[in-house]
């Protein structure tokens, strides 16, 4: 079993996409959520989104990894040319997988973690002493050393259907 943090996203109907996410991916492991995080869109003008982490431990590869979660994104609805600066019903991002350090798609670490609140305040909740592949540094001092804290919002939110 290969530990994972997958990031979730969601600006169109976010409670009903982040819901099936939860769904989706507790049929791929053992899942833990971070908080729900409501905050602006980054790079474009459009709906606030909700952002979070799970935490997958999970017999899939890598590469099966990353296309069960392609496929979980377009079947709820995401645009098979999404951009990047866009609405997303879902976007799933791999952010960690185990020790892995690759500079190939999946880029990992995925460099979100150390240019994004709503990628690195959710980590730090689920796994502050994990240190960063490659990097050597821990998720807590990742997040004591980040500037621009503050713009996230949590957002109470029931998993249950």
């Amino acid at each position: 079993m290969t530990l994972s943090y997958i990031g979730v996203g969601s600006n169109l109907e976010p409670e009903k996409h982040v819901k099936a996410a939860f769904e989706e991916l507790s049929l791929l492991g053992m899942l833990r959520t971070s908080t729900v995080y409501q905050c602006q869109p980054v790079g474009f003008d459009s709906h606030a989104f909700y952002n979070l982490v799970f935490e997958l431990k999970t017999s899939l590869s890598l590469s099966e990894l990353q296309a069960q979660l392609r496929k979980i994104e377009l079947r709820w609805g995401r645009a098979i040319d999404a951009q990047k600066f866009q609405d997303r019903t879902l976007d799933l991002d791999i952010l960690l997988y185990g020790s892995v350090v690759s500079n190939v798609k999946p880029v990992l670490p995925r460099p979100d973690i150390f240019n994004y609140e709503f990628v690195l305040q959710p980590l730090y909740e689920l796994c502050p002493d994990l240190a960063i592949p490659g990097d050597g540094r821990t998720i807590e001092q990742l997040w004591r050393g980040f500037e621009g804290k503050g713009s996230l919002q949590a957002v109470p939110f029931d998993f249950a259907c």
